[in-house]
This record gives structure tokens, sequence and C-alpha cells, in this order.
């Protein structure tokens, strides 16, 4: 069964960083995609960031880009989000997602929570003014 753990989430003051990892467990494919989402109280679930497995490619929303940084490691089987310069409107829950390229999309590569097949639990990143 594909299983995705959030951690390392907290509550930072505006400036810092974090760098919460997604702990991926009974991946069977060779080629995916694992997202970063994020979730604000009253707001839609967004994609900030992906990766695909086969070759490293990676993607992300405007409004992070300089700022976040997606990062495997197939060792640890672990996919990082490094956060920089964090804002208070990237307070949020942020998920980690599978993607196994069978549904329609627009690439291999995408943010849209709908193309994600698996889901982690979350973790809570809480910005300070």
């Amino acid at each position: 069964e594909v299983q995705l753990v959030e951690s390392g989430g907290g509550l930072v003051q505006a400036g810092g960083a974090l760098g919460p990892p997604c702990a991926l467990s009974g991946f069977t494919r060779e080629d995916y995609g694992i997202g970063w989402f994020r979730q604000a109280p009253g707001k839609e679930r967004e994609g900030v960031s992906s990766i695909r497995s086969i070759d490293g490619s990676t993607m992300y929303k405007n409004s992070v880009k300089g700022r976040f940084t997606i990062s495997i490691d197939t060792i640890k089987n672990t996919v990082y989000l490094q956060i920089n310069d964090l804002k208070p409107e990237d307070t949020a829950v942020y998920y980690c997602a599978a993607d196994f390229f069978r549904l329609c999309g627009l690439g291999y590569l995408n943010l849209h929570p709908h193309e994600y097949e698996s889901w982690g639990q979350g973790t809570q990143v809480t910005v300070s003014s």
C-alpha cells in the first residue's frame, strides 16, 4: 500500500525556514510524481511544488520560486520541501501526494490536486508576523 507521511512543520517567525520531509513507502512504480500542496483555513488546496522520480525534474508555483526547493533522497526514500524566507501567507497545512500519471492532465509534472492519487496526513506550518 502506498503511504506518504509528512512531518517537520512548526511555528516559525517570518523570514525563518523549515524543511519538512515526506516519507514514502509502498511504491512499486518507477515513474511517479511527488507534489507538495498546502491548504490554508477557508482556502482551496493549492500546489506549491512537484518532482518527478525518474529524472528529478521539478516545478514550482510562481509565488514560491526562489524560496521553496523540492528534492528527493532515494536512499532514505524521502522527498523534502525546503522552505526559506517564510511569509505569513505561507501558513497552511502542507501535504505531500503521489501522482502515478494515470489521469488526464497537462503533463507528467503538475500542481493539480485532482491528479494525485495518494495523500499524506499533512503537517502544520504556521508563520508569525
